[in-house]
């Protein structure tokens, strides 16, 4: 993954977050948020809302970067995870709390959109990378990180027990982690 336009390293950036350090933020924001949008936007499928939730999103990692703790795991992945859930919520309040439903055959949707994801979300490597998984896994890891399903979700989507999503997701994040050689 390329991210070492930073002009100091990941945990110094973490450590002026914490010290509330403006600029810092600014870089945050500047390295990460063209990724993070991309994976946004997949879950909301809308520009503009994606856009808001981009925003709530770095609000809320200003206000909880406190609890950042890098002994759990990489910035990104708790970035990511942030923007996920704040697109997830987005969509969940637009709904009225419903499920998130599609009218076509969500196999479909997924290979209609393979090769539409966000140029910032290219930089990363992150298509290349999950499209080198196996289908089963890709499928859970699209429709779990790229559409924002539950796993509860996935597995009524895809008509498989609970277990088996969880454990294609699990397996999946375990090949990506080699894949991006972490």
């Amino acid at each position: 993954m390329k991210r070492s336009n930073l002009p100091f390293s990941e945990d110094v950036l973490v450590k002026k977050l914490q010290l509330r350090e403006e600029q810092a933020f600014h870089l945050l924001y500047d390295q990460y948020s063209p990724a993070l949008y991309g994976v946004i936007l997949k879950v909301v499928r809308d520009e503009e809302a994606a856009r808001d939730v981009l925003q709530d999103s770095f609000v809320k990692i200003w206000r909880n970067i406190p609890s950042y703790d890098a002994q759990k795991g990489r910035l990104f992945t708790w970035l990511l995870n942030i923007a996920r859930n704040t697109a997830i919520d987005a969509i969940r309040t637009r709904h009225s709390g419903q499920s998130i439903q599609t009218s076509t055959d969500i196999v479909d949707i997924i290979d209609q959109n393979q090769q539409t994801y966000q140029p910032a979300v290219e930089t990363l490597d992150l298509p290349d990378k999950v499209n080198q998984l196996n289908p089963d896994r890709r499928t859970v890891i699209d429709l779990v990180y790229f559409y924002g399903y539950t796993h509860e979700e996935v597995a009524q989507k895809l008509n498989l027990p609970l277990g088996t999503v969880k454990t294609r997701v699990r397996s999946a994040l375990q090949e990506l982690k080699k894949l991006f050689g972490t």
